[in-house]
């Protein structure tokens, strides 16, 4: 078991902080604790009443923006609209085990949301971010396998946690390959990943009161789960303490579920650098963005 990793949060004035769905669960604690340590934080959001309504709830500066993850166009508008420095991206919306459905683009909606979505908007924002990057990754990325032969599930029959798996495995895989890219451009940004442990977020099942899996799903979630809160400490560790590039932070608690941020353990499969440097070429060729020059 690693240690805790000790860290508080700075005063962060003058800095910017973009957060992908931060208008609920671990979005919303973390664009709150990071306005409340002065940042200027930038709600990134597919609702925007939604995102309005919690940028009401938090203390000094907050930003609302429309950002759709599941369509391209919606990622190209939203980053040729930003021209202004990032300090800290936070790459921390997704959508966990729906049923198969797929996006704007035809991609099954996991990977396309969840891994797609933020590969597109982190490339086409890089000129502009001036520290880190922070993605947000899943414990479940172990029970995650790249299928190149057929990512987006058209040939085989479709298992929503193995998709979801497939997604947050790619989000580990792109940090490590974003992070080599940035140091083999001698750029001073940073690429980090965390994943939350258990936390009883709006990701656990969907708001069907008849389908008795989301009704275990949520049980199961009200008895065992950390609280949003404790959820969202390894991001916002990953955010602001001293680390490099590379790093994956997590709860530190039985088996990593619960507990103090420290550094994770990870899958082998999530530190393969040739399907992570495939993966990447994969998703430039699915997204039409490619890695800018710094």
């Amino acid at each position: 078991m690693t240690s805790p990793i000790d860290f508080g949060i700075p005063d962060l004035t003058g800095r910017t902080v973009l957060i992908t769905g931060a208008n609920s669960g671990l979005g919303r604690v973390t664009a709150r604790v990071l306005a409340g340590r002065g940042a200027h934080v930038i709600l990134a959001v597919r609702n925007r009443a939604k995102g309005e309504a919690a940028a009401k709830t938090m203390p000094g500066s907050t930003e609302v923006r429309d950002l759709d993850l599941a369509d391209l166009s919606s990622v190209h508008d939203f980053a040729a609209d930003f021209t202004d420095p990032i300090d800290l991206l936070i790459n921390n919306a997704g959508i966990m085990i729906p049923p198969l459905y797929r996006t704007v683009d035809g991609f099954e909606s996991q990977f396309g949301t969840n891994h797609l979505g933020h590969f597109a908007l982190t490339n086409l924002l890089l000129p502009q971010v001036r520290e880190r990057i922070v993605t947000v990754a899943s414990i479940a990325h172990r029970f995650g396998t790249i299928e190149f032969d057929d990512l987006q599930w058209t040939g085989r029959s479709y298992r929503p946690m193995a998709a979801y798996g497939q997604s947050k495995l790619a989000n580990l895989l792109f940090t490590a390959e974003l992070q080599r890219r940035l140091e083999e451009s001698s750029s001073p940004v940073t690429a980090v990943a965390a994943h939350p442990g258990y936390a009883a977020t709006n990701l656990f099942g969907s708001d069907d009161e008849h389908r008795l899996s989301d009704r275990i799903n949520r049980t199961f979630t009200r008895v065992f789960a950390q609280r949003e809160q404790d959820g969202a400490r390894p991001i916002l560790c990953a955010a602001v303490a001293d680390l490099p590039g590379g790093s994956y932070i997590g709860p530190t608690g039985p088996f990593e579920t619960r507990g103090k941020p420290g550094f994770a353990s990870r899958s082998t499969k999530s530190t393969d650098t040739e399907v992570a440097r495939r993966l990447w070429a994969v998703s430039e060729e699915l997204t039409g963005v490619t890695f800018p020059e710094l």
